[in-house]
């Protein structure tokens, strides 16, 4: 399973897209989703809510676990993907399209430089494994 080359991914297996000036849709990853099994449940943040890079920010639930998220980059939260209280599964689905899961407005457009391109993360997932 290969990762969309056009995202940029961390090592707790979140992924973040450009997608204008300065903000990014974030979400987990479909190795991520694969991992937990079913999801139940997921926890969003407040819209305006702030954070840095690798702060908690959410948590899903699944049927096997409980597993924080955390920031890949810091900013302040623009829109939550709301459709996913009632439809958590979605995550599940499609994890890079409509099973994301925050909006956010960069503080540091700079900080995807630091986050893993897509053949990075497969080496690293591979790795894992």
């Amino acid at each position: 399973m290969s990762s969309p080359s056009e995202l940029r991914y961390t090592k707790e297996h979140e992924w973040a897209k450009l997608v204008g000036d300065g903000e990014v849709i974030i979400g987990i990853t479909d190795h991520a989703q694969d991992a937990l099994g079913d999801v139940v449940f997921v926890e969003l943040p407040e819209v305006g809510d702030s954070f840095d890079a690798e702060d908690k920010f959410g948590v899903v639930e699944s049927v096997k676990t409980v597993s924080d998220l955390y920031a890949p980059c810091g900013g302040e939260i623009l829109e939550v993907n709301s459709a996913l209280e009632d439809a958590p599964e979605t995550v599940n689905g499609d994890p890079y399209g409509e099973g994301w899961i925050i909006r956010l407005s960069l503080s540091d457009n700079a900080q995807l430089d630091a986050l893993m391109s897509a053949s990075e993360y497969d080496a690293f997932v591979a790795a894992e494994s």
